[in-house]
């Protein structure tokens, strides 16, 4: 064999390897990303029409939130499965082809387990996470697995046109209550600087550990659990393109507003 070849070989070689590890990159940087259809602000204003299918989500994350077209309940992703919980409180397996007008979507690789190391309701643990989490700045996705003493959830029914924005909608949510249950906690928490875009601080689901129940997470009761966390500095973002989204005026601020939506209801 000439020192030619030899040298052309080990220089294609060098390339392969290069062009290896430049994929490599790209898939890992592309992971450790927070993808979201539409905005929480356009949400809040009754744009409820999604352009965005669950079987496009799934290319985008196995792990997330968001609602289905005309705001027919609660998606909770978990394990690649995407879930409807319906305003019955039931938990339905969603087909790709339906469609979400806004989700957010990750590919869930825990980086760090938190353990409580106590007994919580939802305020509580909120604030331990934030004195555990590295940096107010991040992205981070949020997995609680365990038997919990007590969850409270809700859910809302499909709307119809002409929509009403966001608060009006809950206005007809069921609220679900369950005791001694096994399930899985499933959200995020998001910078304050989101605002308009998407949830600042906590938004999570809840989901049974037999996938048949859940809802939007509005309180909790547990005790000497384990939170599992992944750290997420990239963000990517697809607005729906239809009339809708584009007249929606969202120029506001809303703050007050998405937190009387967020808020436990006490009756």
């Amino acid at each position: 064999m000439s020192d030619i070849k030899i040298a052309f070989d080990r220089a294609y070689a060098a390339i392969a390897i290069l062009f290896l590890m430049m994929a490599q990159g790209s898939l890992a940087e592309e992971d450790d990303s927070l993808y979201q259809t539409s905005t929480i602000g356009a949400l809040m204003q009754g744009v409820y029409d999604g352009t965005m299918t669950f079987g496009e989500l799934g290319e985008r994350g196995d792990f997330g939130l968001g609602t289905v077209q005309a705001l027919d309940g609660e998606m909770v992703a978990v394990d690649g499965q995407f879930y409807q919980v319906k305003s019955d409180g039931v938990a339905y397996s969603l087909s790709d082809s339906m469609i979400t007008p806004f989700s957010v979507v990750t590919f869930f690789d825990a980086e760090e387990t938190i353990n409580l190391g106590g007994r919580y309701n939802l305020s509580e643990l909120q604030g331990y996470l934030d004195n555990s989490l590295e940096s107010d700045n991040l992205f981070y996705a949020i997995r609680i697995d365990g038997t919990f003493d007590y969850v409270k959830t809700r859910s809302v029914p499909a709307q119809e046109k002409p929509y009403p924005p966001l608060e009006e909608a809950i206005k007809g949510q069921e609220i679900f209550e369950f005791h001694d249950v096994e399930g899985t906690v499933v959200g995020f928490r998001c910078p304050d600087y989101v605002e308009g875009v998407n949830v600042p601080g906590y938004h999570l689901h809840f989901i049974t550990l037999d996938r048949k129940a859940g809802g939007h997470l509005l309180d909790l009761e547990i005790e000497d659990a384990s939170a599992k966390v992944d750290s997420i500095s990239g963000f990517e973002m697809d607005l729906p393109e239809n009339k809708q989204f584009y007249q929606a005026d969202l120029s506001d601020s809303q703050e007050e507003e998405l937190e009387r939506i967020e808020s436990n209801p006490r009756e």
